[in-house]
């Protein structure tokens, strides 16, 4: 069983579409689009190179197309076995098609199309449809991702804009990503996780930054720290606490800042009594920032009374906003399970109490990751012109008299700047305007290849 074979990477019922369309089909054209009409520009388009690179790139072979005739037959559907061999004969198993997409890393509201395909072999014109399971699924799943983490981006800029006096330089390191256990598979780690390092560089999501090195030419795009777990903590047994807590600073110090889980047994005796006495000078003589992390307790109130307490005895300043700043050994982590709405609520509460959100960096892992689904945004691949084998372009079209909101857009589409930023028209209508939707992929080869750079430039 080859698991990458993509003739198999579809929906169960597509492997029947070749006999559905009009018999002087010669081409069809689709786009990804997230639905919607709102002027709030809320989506990240992230992601689509990395199927390209890693799916799209890898030909079709005679054995795929055996396995998949085997395989049709038996699951109860007819298979193209002529149209299967016709792509490994005449295009060396690549999948003859265009794809034209939006600049990774673009920010643009919804019903705007990020992507659109079409087949370039008049013999294959039910290709377009066959790739919507694998493209859509390739496309939703990190813009998706990247969306909904600007969001958090934008919480923590503004909460940084108001009590920090550097908040460009510290934002991208506020938010790590805690998700890989949290996912379903590691391929999914990896795709999440590179779309969260499109607004972050603090990951412990490590095939996130495979996959942007791999996919995206980045050496390196995210950073992590040394780091306790419980496991390592209660190694040491209750009454040794202090010992291990001592121990992550003589191990770590070096690397310049390291992360302590310290709860567990008590968060307020560990933080007040081991690293506010016991361990308070070594820890201001090590030169190190130790990020104290409470892993339990109430979500909101916990990570403010640590901060509280670090104040207590390690001091603070006032920066030049006049919010506190602890001490420059000690700040805050807070992962335990933590949204958006919680985020804000604890950012709000320190600077009711006079600190900077510099004090706290947060993390999310099944936030990131996991609680995200294809509606999330509305994404969805919709036909939306036919070629005939005389050359001439027919309109395709959804219009539901019962659901307004899944109409689909009509033409070949094109996407300009508009007063409101993006917009979507006709490429008939295009009129010498810059289209946006640039080539990146045809017949087997990678047209544009996106930096990570380039990516995190657009999506800024």
């Amino acid at each position: 069983m080859n698991w990458a074979n993509l003739i198999l990477n579809t929906d169960s019922y597509k492997l029947s579409h070749f006999l559905q369309y009009p018999p002087e089909t010669a081409a069809i054209s689709s786009y990804i689009e997230t639905r919607g009409g709102s002027d709030l520009i809320d989506v990240v388009f992230f992601g689509l190179q990395i199927f390209l690179k890693d799916v799209l790139s890898r030909p079709v072979t005679m054995s795929d197309v055996a396995e998949a005739e085997e395989v049709a037959q038996a699951h109860g559907l007819p298979f193209d076995r002529a149209g299967w061999m016709h792509i490994v004969n005449a295009h060396g198993g690549y999948l003859p098609l265009r794809i034209e997409a939006l600049p990774e890393g673009t920010l643009t509201r919804r019903g705007v199309p990020l992507v659109q395909v079409v087949n370039t072999d008049p013999a294959c014109w039910w290709l377009t449809s066959h790739i919507e399971t694998a493209l859509l699924r390739a496309v939703w799943y990190p813009s998706s991702v990247a969306s909904n983490v600007r969001k958090v981006k934008l919480a923590l800029r503004d909460a940084l804009e108001r009590t920090a006096d550097e908040p460009e330089l510290l934002l991208p390191s506020r938010l790590l990503d805690y998700g890989a256990r949290g996912v379903g598979a590691f391929e999914q780690a990896g795709i999440g996780g590179a779309a969260h390092l499109v607004h972050f560089t603090g990951t412990d999501t490590l095939s996130g930054v495979l996959t942007a090195r791999r996919c995206y030419g980045a050496a390196m795009a995210g950073r992590s720290m040394p780091a306790s777990e419980h496991s390592t903590m209660t190694a040491w047994g209750g009454d040794r606490e202090a010992d291990a807590y001592a121990n992550m600073v003589s191990r770590f110090a070096s690397s310049g800042a390291f992360a302590v889980v310290s709860d567990s047994y008590d968060i307020n005796t560990a933080v007040s009594f081991i690293w506010g006495k016991q361990l308070r000078d070594t820890v201001k003589a090590s030169g190190a920032t130790v990020y104290i992390r409470p892993d339990s307790g109430d979500p909101i109130e916990t990570p403010v009374q640590v901060v509280q307490q670090l104040d207590y005895r390690f001091g603070a300043t006032q920066n030049r906003k006049g919010f506190k700043v602890l001490d420059r050994c000690v700040r805050v982590i807070q992962g335990d399970g933590i949204t958006l709405a919680d985020m804000n609520q604890i950012l709000n509460r320190l600077e009711a109490f006079g600190y900077s959100a510099e004090n706290m960096t947060f993390a999310m892992g099944g936030g990131i990751l996991q609680k995200v689904n294809r509606d999330t945004y509305a994404f969805a691949m919709k036909a939306n012109a036919r070629q005939d084998t005389s050359g001439h372009w027919h309109d395709v079209w959804k219009r539901p008299a019962t659901m307004n909101v899944k109409a689909s857009k009509a033409g070949r589409q094109a996407v300009i700047s508009g007063m409101a930023g993006l917009e979507a028209v006709r490429l008939d209508a295009l009129a010498g305007r810059e289209n946006h939707l640039r080539p990146v992929w045809q017949d087997g080869r990678l047209l544009k290849d996106w930096s990570f750079e380039e990516v995190r430039a657009l999506a800024r």
